[in-house]
């Protein structure tokens, strides 16, 4: 299958010479794609201009909008996202402008942009690119309008603030030419690439007397070799950049290839920034920060330049590379502040509530507790009901929370009065902690029935009939859950707006290998897997997909009404009943080895004694035992897993992404499968419900229980 494909619509100006191609990318901004190009066709008035757009895979029904309203678009749709270098080679190869505009779908373009670029291009044959003023959505300046490149000094002196301080210096203020007055045109370094006209000769090769042959890739480029004349083209956009960064280094190669960059603000756009890659993603942040790297390495970083040049160069990377950490760490922390806030305010409520009935206690009894009691004693109660009420499954986001408090309450409060039994010093305190949780209870269930109620958004994965059973057992079962989609393959005839009233109450929102992104566009709570239209191997994809995102994973079962989750089995034919097994998400490679580094290490420390047992008292379970501890080394340098796929029998489908394990599902089961069908059974169970319990589980089977057998 090819990696794209094109859209067989006419230019729009089949007949007469080329003098704009606009270029845009896309990705999820359907709405804002729409009003760029309606600003494209005003701006086209007096000039032959063809539209290309370049879908990235996009998830929001990008590419159907172009098809259907604006038919004259050469239209090129990626089956995944190459990045934005990548798709705009894609169209400029076949762009047959004699300019090229790069354009970023979330813009406007003023009526008068596209001839005045023109023009000025037109007016200054040196000139191989030129930018326009842009404007905030609020109508100020955009400082990207014109850039320096980050040389180690220009980079200094924006991370220390000094470009900030003092923004009219021409030494401070160089990396956004604050210096310079915004209403005069002006030669500068580089461009932003959300509106840059490039001349097509500056960048792919025009055969020509005179002209040299140009490498079309962008790695042809060589900051060390001095500049070439000014008929060499210097290449298509770099695409090791996959975002960001791709057009500072299109406008360095331009001007090595002896061409000029120029500012005009005789034009202007406005820039709804970042829309197109707004995501709420660190993935983004990283992405930046490493194309500065990279941009550093490839064209500052010099290998034969003098040691002071080399230091602050080196330096300049270093700090980027610590950017990048800190970036990554930072907004680590912010998800694990996420993740611990629910917990960390009910412990404080709890140790309040526990403090508080301490106090009127003591007043009413005249008996004073001690310091220790409110600083070590409280807060263990207070940590022992928050761990309770997580147990009970209280903060997840499809927890049930009064079942969840008042069932970790009455757990708490069992252990609380157990351990105070076996530990007299705390004996006094058991009537004041009884009345301190009844109140502590009262108090978080306030705070959870203070919340106002919301409906749990579902999108389904399967054919559009799951989806429609679904949604009806929804509506008569769990009335405040509302199926928002369905994602499926189709074909390109049957993706368009019309899919909700052609196929039936709940709308197509998305193919497979856009689940993620159809999943954050859609603002589901739940993404629910039809078994009965799947493949075992499409789920565990899908949930691998999803495996770090914010929603909750669910099977709704094959041949029955219900749907199982990650604790319960949800029968909407019946009331809710407790479930037999549970399907876990899928485990990182990190939650795995916390389990199995401790065993690990404890069979390498008793493998000596179990094969001296195993030649002593030689039977099935001593040799395994044995074999077991012997090969734990290789658990412990991270080539096997305790318990995985056995690798000399029939493997399980990558997807599932079980590793060669010590042991396996297939060492519990009498007779044990032989059939690749058998075995992808047992092995699909494993993969559902894999858990450090379920793991202990078949470790202990499989070398005690079954072994004897």
């Amino acid at each position: 299958m090819p990696p794209h494909a094109l859209t067989d619509a006419p230019p729009a100006t089949a007949t007469a010479a080329v003098d704009v191609s606009v270029v845009i990318v896309t990705y999820n901004v359907r709405e804002f794609l729409e009003q760029a190009l309606r600003s494209v066709e005003r701006a086209s008035a007096g000039l032959a201009v063809e539209v290309w757009v370049v879908d990235n895979d996009s998830a929001d029904g990008s590419a159907a909008m172009v098809r259907e309203r604006f038919p004259d678009v050469r239209l090129i749709e990626n089956r995944e996202n190459v990045g934005f270098a990548t798709a705009n080679n894609q169209a400029i190869r076949r762009a047959a402008g004699r300019h090229v505009l790069v354009l970023n779908p979330d813009t406007i373009l003023q009526e008068d942009t596209l001839r005045t670029m023109a023009r000025f291009m037109d007016d200054h044959p040196e000139a191989g690119a030129v930018g326009c003023r842009i404007l905030n959505p609020d109508g100020t300046f955009a400082p990207e309008s014109r850039r320096a490149f980050p040389t180690p000094a220009v980079a200094f002196y924006r991370i220390a603030g000094l470009s900030r301080l003092f923004p009219h210096s021409p030494t401070f203020g160089r990396y956004n030419l604050t210096h310079l007055p915004v209403d005069e045109v002006c030669e500068v370094d580089a461009l932003s690439g959300s509106c840059m006209m490039v001349r097509r000769s500056a960048v792919v090769r025009v055969p020509g007397p005179g002209v040299q042959d140009a490498d079309a890739s962008a790695g042809a480029s060589d900051a060390c070799a001095p500049a070439p004349t000014p008929a060499r083209a210097a290449g298509l956009l770099d695409e090791a950049f996959f975002m960001y960064g791709e057009d500072l280094d299109w406008c360095y190669r331009i001007q090595q290839a002896g061409w000029r960059i120029y500012y005009t603000p005789e034009t202007q756009i406005v820039h709804y920034k970042g829309e197109s890659t707004k995501k709420g993603d660190l993935r983004y942040v990283l992405l930046f920060y490493g194309a500065m790297l990279r941009f550093v390495e490839k064209h500052v970083v010099r290998r034969d330049a003098g040691w002071a040049e080399r230091a602050s160069s080196g330096a300049l990377a270093l700090a980027l590379r610590l950017g990048i950490v800190t970036r990554a760490a930072l907004a680590a922390l912010g998800r694990m502040s996420r993740a611990v806030a629910g917990p960390a305010t009910d412990g404080l409520v709890a140790w309040a509530g526990f403090a508080a009935t301490a106090g009127v206690w003591s007043r009413a009894s005249g008996f004073s507790f001690g310091a220790a009691y409110y600083a070590l004693v409280l807060p263990a109660y207070a940590a022992a009901l928050v761990v309770a009420v997580d147990l009970a499954g209280g903060y997840r986001p499809a927890g049930r929370p009064v079942r969840a408090v008042l069932g970790g309450a009455a757990a708490a409060g069992l252990t609380v009065a157990a351990v105070s039994f076996f530990v007299p010093a705390l004996a006094f305190s058991r009537a004041v902690v009884g009345v301190g949780l009844a109140v502590v209870t009262v108090l978080l269930l306030a705070r959870r029935l203070g919340r106002p109620a919301t409906r749990r958004r579902v999108l389904v994965v399967g054919e559009a009939g799951e989806a429609e059973r679904l949604r009806a057992l929804l509506a008569d079962g769990l009335p405040e859950s509302q199926v928002v989609g369905y994602v499926a393959d189709l074909g390109p005839e049957d993706a368009g707006e019309a899919m909700a009233e052609r196929l039936g109450a709940v709308a197509w929102a998305g193919r497979p290998r856009q689940l993620r992104d159809v999943a954050r566009l859609a603002g589901a709570d739940d993404v629910v897997f039809a078994a009965d239209s799947l493949t075992h191997t499409a789920i565990l994809d899908g949930m691998r997909a999803l495996r770090d995102a914010p929603v909750q994973l669910k099977i709704l079962a094959s041949g029955h009404d219900r749907i199982i989750g990650k604790a319960s089995v949800e029968d909407y034919a019946t009331p809710l009943q407790q479930a037999e097994r549970t399907v876990a998400p899928l485990r990182s490679a990190r939650r795995r080895r916390l389990v199995e580094i401790p065993l690990a290490l404890a069979l390498v420390l008793l493998a000596p004694l179990l094969r001296a047992t195993a030649r002593l008292r030689p039977s099935a379970r001593t040799r395994r035992l044995s074999d077991v501890a012997s090969a734990a080394p290789d658990v412990l340098a991270g080539r096997r897993a305790l318990v995985g796929y056995d690798p000399d029998g029939p493997h399980p489908p990558p997807a599932w992404g079980l590793p060669p394990g010590l042991t396996s599902v297939l060492d519990t089961r009498h007779p044990r499968p032989t059939s690749i069908t058998e075995a992808h059974r047992a092995y699909w169970f494993y993969a559902r419900h894999q858990s450090a319990r379920l793991d202990l589980e078949v470790l202990w089977r499989a070398l005690l229980a079954d072994s004897a057998g």
